[in-house]
């Protein structure tokens, strides 16, 4: 594996989960893999379990780890080709981004969408001049249109938990006060549409989903309608997608929020979400505290699912 940047990259999943589980057995084993490499992890955006996770994952490879916050202790960087360097910004990516690549050996970035451009957002723009101009390998840890190391740990974490071969895993809007990204429902859709899982999305009107990560998708506006007979219920905020309100709030029905009504519609579904979480907007305080969620086991895979793909990278060099 050269790059990382979506679920295509993982290629045969039983393989990749099988892989994973293995690691989570032993995530030691390895630790010559990664002597005297060094992983750069560079966050444009906020973290706590990518940046935790992803630094434990490349230590447990034996990797050493330089954490870069673009916002914090460096310089103010420009993305624009063109612009007359006159304001705030005294460094351009484009010079930043191979000097980046001389002080390592894998670099991770992080850089969510902006909401002042769908074209840049959905061409990923960030993201791609890293993989252009770094000469290194680059891996996501979370892009404008996609999160692939979330949607890695959330497929183990249903791959251990499922009772049944085909679970029926529903995706559900919820509100929140902020509008977010579709980069998590994006690469969740993507993932679970590259399984045999019987897959629902629900969301009230207005909030489609690329079609592209839709896929083969059931797209159900009947909230209880799309919950019922769940095995596994995936809550999510995300801003809508289509123009002319893109990155925009067009709903915040309270109605949508994972309480233990909704759950009572499922067959006993376990509770997911990547965190962190609105309490009380995405989901009850009941809910996400009771026996059936398994936000904590999620999120700790997020280790499971960083050290596999740094893992194939570094066999890779």
């Amino acid at each position: 594996m050269r790059h990382f940047t979506s679920v295509n990259d993982l290629g045969d999943l039983k393989a990749a989960v099988k892989e994973a589980l293995e690691i989570k057995k032993n995530r030691y084993a390895w630790q010559e893999l990664g002597r005297n490499r060094t992983a750069l992890l560079i966050f444009f955006n906020n973290s706590l379990r990518t940046r935790l996770s992803t630094q434990k994952a490349a230590m447990n490879l034996g990797m050493n780890v330089i954490v870069l916050d673009v916002n914090q202790g460096a310089w103010k960087l420009e993305t624009e080709r063109g612009v007359v360097m006159d304001g705030d910004k005294s460094e351009h990516l484009l010079e930043a981004i191979p000097v980046m690549g001389c002080y390592c050996d894998v670099i991770g970035v992080r850089s969510f969408a902006r909401f002042e451009s769908k074209e840049d957002d959905y061409n990923e723009k960030i993201l791609n001049q890293f993989i252009q101009y770094s000469g290194k390998p680059v891996f996501s840890m979370e892009a404008a249109t996609r999160h692939p190391l979330q949607s890695f740990a959330d497929l183990i974490t249903i791959e251990e938990y499922k009772k049944k071969d085909r679970p029926k895993v529903v995706m559900s809007w919820a509100p929140h006060p902020k509008a977010l990204p579709q980069a998590v429902p994006n690469s969740f859709a993507e993932m679970m549409n590259a399984t045999d899982y019987e897959f629902v999305i629900t969301h009230p009107e207005g909030y489609e989903l690329d079609p592209r990560f839709v896929g083969r998708a059931k797209v159900e506006y009947d909230q209880r309608k799309a919950l019922e007979g769940a095995d596994f219920v995936y809550a999510k905020n995300w801003a809508a997608y289509r123009d002319p309100h893109y990155g925009q709030i067009i709903c915040q029905d309270r109605s949508w929020t994972i309480d233990t009504e909704h759950m009572s519609w499922t067959d006993n579904a376990y509770f997911m979400h990547c965190l962190p979480v609105r309490r009380n907007m995405i989901v009850t305080d009941d809910v996400i505290e009771s026996p059936q969620s398994i936000v904590i086991p999620e999120a700790a895979n997020r280790e499971i699912s960083a050290q596999t793909v740094l893992k194939r990278i570094l066999e890779s060099l």
